[in-house]
């Protein structure tokens, strides 16, 4: 009995020796890297639309948002791969990026997700959102690689501080102390505040937040407006007849459908609408008045980029490149035209219309709170057309459901182009522009989209 007590015992220790051995052997063994795809960072892209659109930031402000989160993830990229240069001294300010150690463990595509949701939360409100995200993911990544996750979130912020300071730098901190636009109704022409909420006019010192790539704000100066006159036979009258002609036509065509319960929808309403992009459209019920969520347009050019990438099913370098040069496009594009808005201070049709033509007429869509003069949709949306082109060439082909989630389908493009032509007319057919704000807005977009891929070499083949 007692012999038998000692085999048994003999086989127990030698069990546990052999489960305490291969345990240890089990946590010597390497643990595989973290991986982190295209989706990954398509997914944290998407998390800060929509906390921007939930928060309701201006188009000028949400092209800040974009922007700076995808410098920080680039610039580790382009650090670790030879196929992308740096921005450094290519971007107004930009230097001293912390060099990484090869030697370090990082794994640089999650040091790139991680500052790119490090430097979005300095520029949100709703942070508890994106940090809930966040740690969500810091948990994931911890428990597959803890060691190698540490090391990324180490370098990482370490890239986090010099892009934050780099964008310190910026003027934005300045521009929220300078005046509100200075309204006055006894000056011809100029701006005003427009229905129903009559809001003050929107980021008036955008015009001098510091330029990326240009030499300043004023580099692609477009053509002058049309001088203001209530002449009919004047070129300002004429422009702002058609807008109202073209809204008529517009709006009879849907009375009639919503009269005879039957008919379709006249596409320019449509292209319109889906094409609103206006984060200040608001609801008056009552006494009651509140903002729809909407897109921005930076938002809407955004996600045509990520389709695109989804599209060529592109890896995670490409990604990361494809939405910084997007980005550093679209601000640009709302600091030249900004600072055309409120240099020329052009009135809006609607006030124009009311005021010189017919009193009770109003636009398809909500005027966005901001003078005219040029048409921003035109200036970003050719721009990002161009930009686009550079990276996933000509006649690309593509469905854009970036407007689902505000309850409007899909719409099919042959070519960015095709999308930014329709996104400038779009601004004719909803009632918020004159001919000449788009067309010359589409001139001033294409001349910094060009500028842009001529000037900033990002990628080395």
């Amino acid at each position: 009995m007692k012999r038998q007590h000692l085999i048994i015992s003999r086989i127990k220790s030698i069990v546990i020796g052999l489960v305490v051995f291969l345990t240890a052997l089990s946590s010597c063994k390497k643990k595989e890297s973290i991986q982190v795809t295209t989706d990954d960072f398509c997914a944290a892209v998407d998390t800060v639309t929509g906390i921007m659109v939930h928060d309701i930031f201006s188009p000028p402000v949400a092209s800040r948002i974009y922007v700076y989160p995808n410098v920080a993830a680039y610039e580790i990229i382009a650090q670790n791969n030879s196929n992308y240069t740096s921005l450094q001294g290519q971007l107004n300010g930009l230097d001293s990026i912390p060099v990484l150690d090869p030697k370090s463990g990082v794994n640089k595509n999650l040091a790139a997700i991680i500052a790119h949701m490090e430097v979005s939360k300095q520029l949100i409100f709703s942070e508890e959102a994106l940090e809930k995200y966040r740690d969500s993911l810091y948990t994931k990544w911890s428990d597959e690689n803890s060691e190698e996750f540490e090391a990324s979130k180490i370098y990482a912020l370490k890239v986090v501080d010099r892009i934050a300071a780099w964008m310190a730098k910026d003027n934005y901190k300045q521009t929220r102390t300078f005046s509100k636009y200075s309204v006055n109704a006894d000056e011809p022409g100029r701006w005003q505040p427009t229905p129903p909420s009559y809001m003050d006019g929107v980021e008036p010192h955008w015009g001098e937040i510091r330029t990326l790539v240009m030499d300043s704000a004023a580099q692609f100066k477009p053509k002058a407006p049309y001088p203001f006159s209530t002449d009919k036979n004047s070129a300002f009258y004429k422009d702002a007849l058609e807008t109202y002609q073209i809204g008529n036509t517009i709006s009879e065509k849907l009375l009639a459908i919503e009269k005879n319960k039957k008919g379709v929808i006249p596409e320019e309403s449509d292209i319109a609408s889906f094409w609103d992009c206006n984060p200040y459209a608001t609801v008056v019920q009552g006494h009651m008045m509140f903002a729809k969520k909407k897109n921005t347009p930076d938002a809407h050019w955004i996600n045509i980029t990520k389709i695109a990438l989804k599209k060529t099913k592109a890896d995670f370098e490409t990604s990361v490149f494809a939405y910084t040069k997007a980005s550093i496009g679209i601000f640009e594009s709302f600091i030249s035209c900004w600072n055309e808005k409120y240099r020329s201070n052009v009135i809006r049709p609607e006030t124009y219309i009311n005021q010189n033509i017919d009193e009770n007429w109003r636009p398809q869509l909500q005027t966005p709170p901001f003078p005219e003069y040029t048409s921003g949709h035109s200036v970003v949306s050719s721009c990002s057309a161009i930009i686009l082109t550079s990276i996933f060439g000509d006649n690309f082909s593509y469905v854009d459901d970036s407007e689902v989630p505000f309850g409007l389908p899909k719409r099919s493009f042959k070519s960015f182009q095709q999308a930014a032509d329709e996104a400038s007319i779009s601004r004719l057919y909803g009632g918020i522009h004159y001919r000449a704000a788009i067309e010359n807005g589409v001139v001033q977009g294409k001349n910094i989209g060009d500028f842009i891929t001529s000037k900033l070499k990002m990628k080395t083949k």
